[in-house]
């Protein structure tokens, strides 16, 4: 028996960054895993082939998200899921703490209002999976190996930008991992999964930079940082994402509870670049 309690075929829609460290750790518990996406094992656009998979999986989750404003995976597939009732499929949707929008620094959880920021589309996909019974697991930023502000350091893309009060919260991509497994034994509805200390990007750029031995980026303004319309879209949007039903529901606690461990964890991290 897994440490999830539970064993069976998982498939995923969407087998990137986040759900590739989850289907790793169900693989080593003696699950089969069938994916979509570019590390899975099916395309996504071949139907009779998913639609296959999908009859002899238990469990689905998906990764994907909105598409031109809908999500791809209801639109194409949504027939062939089952609600979340006995005999029917275990669902989970990786959903985004950008359902919740600008909330000006303030304290969010699972009650508070959807759909008034900038991802209406992926508010709208959140609510339509919730519908489906499945599990919701809204993510703030996701870092890990390969990705995280060792790397952007390391590389010269690190930026620290002048916006007194701006907060952020964060998560390491195998906590990501240990809460979805924690939840497939837990009823249906939204979760967030953050660590336990939100705060600057700016905050974390300066411990990179500390571990590194490297001095920090000039601060700069946002116009200054020429940051990407996705990188800038985060700076408009200010709160911190609290993780207590998590903690209570699914027994959860982050093993990386603040940026400063789940840095110094990363340093070693075989996937950073030379």
């Amino acid at each position: 028996m897994s440490r999830a309690g539970v064993s069976g075929h998982l498939f995923v829609f969407g087998l990137g960054y986040t759900a590739a460290r989850i289907a790793a750790a169900l693989r080593g518990d003696g699950w089969n895993v069938s994916a979509t996406g570019s590390a899975g094992n099916l395309s996504f656009g071949d139907g009779a082939a998913v639609r296959d998979a999908l009859a002899r999986a238990d469990h689905v989750l998906s990764s994907v998200p909105p598409v031109a404003g809908a999500d791809p995976v209801l639109a194409q597939y949504g027939d062939a899921l089952d609600a979340d009732m006995p005999g029917g499929k275990w669902l989970g949707y990786l959903s985004s703490t950008g359902v919740y929008g600008d909330c000006g620094g303030a304290w969010v959880d699972e009650s508070a209002a959807t759909g008034a920021g900038r991802r209406s589309a992926r508010a709208e996909a959140d609510a339509a999976w919730l519908e489906r019974g499945a599990r919701v697991f809204r993510l703030p930023g996701i870092y890990g190996p390969g990705r995280s502000a060792l790397d952007r350091v390391r590389t010269g893309r690190a930026h620290r930008i002048d916006l007194p009060g701006q907060v952020f919260s964060r998560v390491h991509v195998d906590d990501i991992a240990n809460g979805v497994i924690a939840a497939l034994a837990a009823p249906p509805g939204a979760y967030n999964l953050a660590d336990d200390f939100p705060c600057s990007q700016n905050t974390v750029i300066e411990e990179a930079c500390r571990l590194l031995r490297l001095p920090p980026p000039p601060l700069q303004t946002l116009e200054q940082a020429q940051l990407s319309p996705m990188a800038a879209g985060f700076y408009a949007e200010n709160r911190r994402v609290a993780s207590g039903k998590a903690h209570r529901v699914l027994g959860w606690r982050p093993r990386y509870a603040t940026y400063r461990e789940g840095l110094a964890s990363l340093l070693g991290d075989p996937l950073a670049p030379a």
